[in-house]
């Protein structure tokens, strides 16, 4: 045996252990969880998130209105692809809508209120005129064009409110007039209970929800008390009771909330009850694209109020959560937006978009999972429905230019250099602009050799 220094046996010691796989695994995931709350906190997450959630929902919706209405079209002696033409139609339209919406400035938003408001008003006071107003499926909200197109004014007086109510709102905070009570109702409310009121003559209850949800939405951001929006939320409530109560048709919505049987007593509970029939049997991942049973006469307004239960049908669990987790990240953008920006106007314009397609989308889903009672308003940027989509991309396209108005997001994409053509201020030419510079490991190797290199 090998001895020490001193003659002394060497003294033997424990091997050392391993570090433990546990401190390990918390350490990885402590440093993912860093990396993903950095990468959440960049200035662009919100920019990305909006212009992301809402391009993936308008394409998935594109595909699930093929699906689901080409059972309906057929039966109406229409080519399969008829409803989703016209969709794709509306959906390149807003396309171009979203854009110029995106890069105009908060200032022309500003002036366009205005007449938004106005050509709202105009549009909803002709649908009540006869002979100028179309009647569909008992509510008399539409207005024919030409041919087989026709708009809904209702859903133009949407962003209509939410953009005049923010520049109202904007200015009187400027000149500090919120903290009083009359400022903060006057013409505010009036006005939202005048677009009610056109709304609901011609029958349309969801809208008017909607609608509603929006007034809230903006009172609430502009710092109401609570007695005043308990104040507003019963005059809304009682108001709603009575139209409820005064019609046979949404007490019978009302009372299918639960229902298992299509025929739940002396109420024809048919399209909720179907609904959620679509959805049991989708399970986890669904039956497959096209492959809904539902959609076969059974469920009505497949394509457009229900088109949530053939998604549920058709692409299971796996589909609907996937569209919940994209309206809750547009959500979640929209709120960050309104609550970064120091611009009032910003603020009540991107609070009351979020405010209308989060609302819109609870109410169309709850309805489908039977939580709620059928309101008959489309889920944003997916179901069928030129006259939804056109403002819903326009409101969407508000959100994008003000998150890129942000001052941390103007700054990174100030940053940022175009990979492919003119750099942007550079000197150039005669012409006053600089030449081309390809962005490629050859022109970066040359233009580093000195000018004797050969």
């Amino acid at each position: 045996m090998p001895t020490s220094r001193t003659g002394r046996p060497p003294v033997s010691r424990a091997p050392k252990r391993p570090a433990a796989p546990r401190l390990a695994r918390q350490n990885r995931v402590l440093a993912f969880y860093t990396r993903a709350r950095q990468g959440w906190d960049r200035p662009l997450t919100a920019y990305y998130l909006i212009f992301g959630g809402s391009l993936l929902i308008t394409v998935l919706g594109l595909v699930m209105v093929y699906s689901a209405s080409q059972i309906t079209a057929l039966q109406m002696s229409l080519p399969g692809s008829y409803f989703f033409r016209k969709q794709l139609l509306a959906a390149v339209i807003g396309a171009g809508l979203l854009f110029a919406a995106s890069r105009m400035p908060v200032k022309l938003h500003r002036a366009l209120a205005y007449p938004i408001l106005a050509g709202a008003v105009f549009l909803m006071t002709l649908v009540q005129i006869p002979g100028i107003g179309v009647s569909v499926n008992g509510n008399q909200n539409w207005i024919a064009v030409g041919g087989s197109f026709q708009i809904q004014p209702s859903e133009f007086g949407k962003l209509a409110l939410v953009l005049w109510g923010a520049d109202l709102l904007a200015r009187k905070q400027d000149k500090r007039l919120l903290t009083q009570w009359k400022h903060m109702l006057v013409p505010l409310v009036p006005a939202a209970f005048m677009l009610l009121g056109l709304i609901m003559i011609g029958g349309d209850m969801g809208t008017a929800i909607i609608l509603t949800a929006i007034l809230f939405g903006l009172l609430w951001l502009a710092g109401a008390p609570t007695r005043l929006f308990a104040g507003v939320l019963s005059i809304a409530a009682v108001l709603g009771l009575i139209l409820i109560k005064t019609s046979a048709n949404r007490m019978a919505r009302l009372q299918c909330l639960g229902a298992t049987e299509p025929q739940s007593g002396p109420v024809d509970c048919w399209q909720a009850v179907h609904g959620i029939y679509a959805l049991a049997s989708g399970g986890i991942f669904g039956s497959g694209l096209g492959a809904s049973v539902e959609k076969w006469g059974q469920l009505p307004e497949a394509h457009t109020d229900f088109i949530f239960a053939v998604t549920g049908e058709e692409l299971g669990l796996a589909g609907t959560l996937s569209v919940l987790a994209l309206f809750a990240a547009l959500g979640y953008a929209g709120i960050r937006v309104a609550g970064r920006t120091e611009d009032p106007f910003v603020r009540y314009a991107a609070g009351g978009v979020t405010t209308w397609i989060t609302a819109q989308a609870v109410i169309n889903i709850g309805a489908v999972l039977g939580l709620l009672p059928i309101a008959g308003v489309p889920l944003p940027l997916f179901s069928y429905g030129g006259s939804a989509l056109l403002p819903t991309m326009f409101a969407i396209g508000l959100l994008i230019a003000f998150a890129r108005d942000e001052p941390a997001a103007r700054a990174a994409l100030a940053m940022r250099q175009p990979r492919f053509g003119r750099k942007r201020g550079a000197g150039g030419t005669g012409s006053g602009r600089s030449p081309r510079r390809w962005n490629t490991m050859r022109r970066r190797a040359s233009a580093a050799r000195s000018s004797g290199e050969r």
